[in-house]
């Protein structure tokens, strides 16, 4: 099975990647791969449809709960969810679903399905717009085309902007697959358009990002999806790609070992095949580049170990790449 995301903030060094068909595989610090994890909920792996997503619970160290993004449902009824288990060495024990997408579909594509925590304890899921659905991204009491902000139990979080919808945090999105938390509590989320239109935005709540009433890119088939890049009330991508990238996996590089990248976003792309660097001043592109241009495949996920050293996922291996010096 194509490999989906990979985390690799473990305190021991070592790594879990989850396999879009279903398992979630350990990878230990010097990079061998072990059995899949026993007890993983079972996916809907239709389509895009499967496992996404894997995080660990801030206080992980003492608690040793992860998080799992994933499709779940049949053809006619899916959508994201998320399931929570205590990993042991070889298993989830206690695992329990504890969000499943109240607004339900009968497509296999466009489900987001990336997590991230915040420094309040609460965890952000991105959804997708299910593709058929796309107006339902503009709907605030729909749970598609949205970041939904939960408790880390899976219930709605204070404090979120809408009361009648209480887990919506932001909308007027496509299909988001990055989403990144910097030290300072700024959230970043990159989102594919459809054909061109790719866009990175800075995530704030309450915030409509216009998806579909606004767009840089046009329906696959050439027909135009809206006549408008703009209009009041909702926010313009700090930067959008056309034509398309398909971007995948986001990270906000605030380590050591690559000292002139401090800040600045990581993140792969699938269709461009190459992992991009984005040079950022503050809130505002100043630069952009291709970087490890020997790296020519789907990039799947993009993270930073403990080390300060990247993880690069492609659908069948896990890259540790560090500066030339201490190759």
């Amino acid at each position: 099975a194509s490999a989906a995301s990979i985390v690799t903030d473990s305190p021991d060094g070592s790594a879990l990647v989850t396999e879009l068909g279903g398992r979630l595989r350990p990878v230990s610090a010097d990079g061998s791969v072990g059995e899949p994890i026993a007890n993983v909920p079972a996916v809907y792996r239709a389509g895009q449809g499967g496992l996404f997503d894997v995080v660990l619970h801030p206080d992980f160290a003492d608690n040793r709960l992860v998080y799992l993004a994933y499709a779940e449902g049949s053809p006619r009824d899916n959508g994201t969810a998320i399931a929570r288990g205590r990993l042991t060495e070889s298993s989830l024990q206690d695992v329990e679903v504890i969000f499943r997408n109240f607004s339900r579909k009968d497509t296999a594509v466009h489900y987001g399905g990336r997590m991230a925590f915040l420094a309040d304890g609460t965890l952000l899921l991105t959804t997708g717009d299910g593709f058929n659905y796309r107006e339902e991204a503009q709907n605030v009491d729909s749970g598609l085309g949205k970041v939904l902000r939960m408790n880390d139990d899976g219930s709605a979080a204070p404090g979120n902007p809408f009361p009648g919808s209480p887990y919506v945090y932001s909308y007027g999105h496509r299909n988001p697959q990055g989403l990144a938390v910097s030290s300072g509590g700024e959230i970043w989320l990159h989102e594919h358009g459809p054909r061109g239109g790719d866009e990175l935005n800075r995530i704030e709540a309450g915030v409509n990002y216009g998806w579909p009433a606004i767009t840089y890119g046009v329906d696959y088939s050439g027909a135009v999806i809206s006549p408008y890049t703009e209009m009041e009330g909702m926010a313009q991508p700090v930067h959008y790609w056309t034509p398309s990238i398909a971007p995948s996996g986001l990270v906000i590089y605030e380590a050591e070992l690559f000292p002139a990248w401090q800040g600045d976003l990581l993140l792969g792309a699938l269709a461009a095949q190459q992992v991009r660097r984005l040079d950022m001043s503050g809130d505002q592109l100043a630069d952009e580049e291709r970087v490890f241009p020997e790296i020519t495949a789907r990039i799947r996920d993009v993270r930073v170990g403990p080390e300060g050293a990247l993880y690069i996922l492609t659908p069948d291996r896990v890259m540790r790449v560090t500066p030339a010096r201490d190759r």
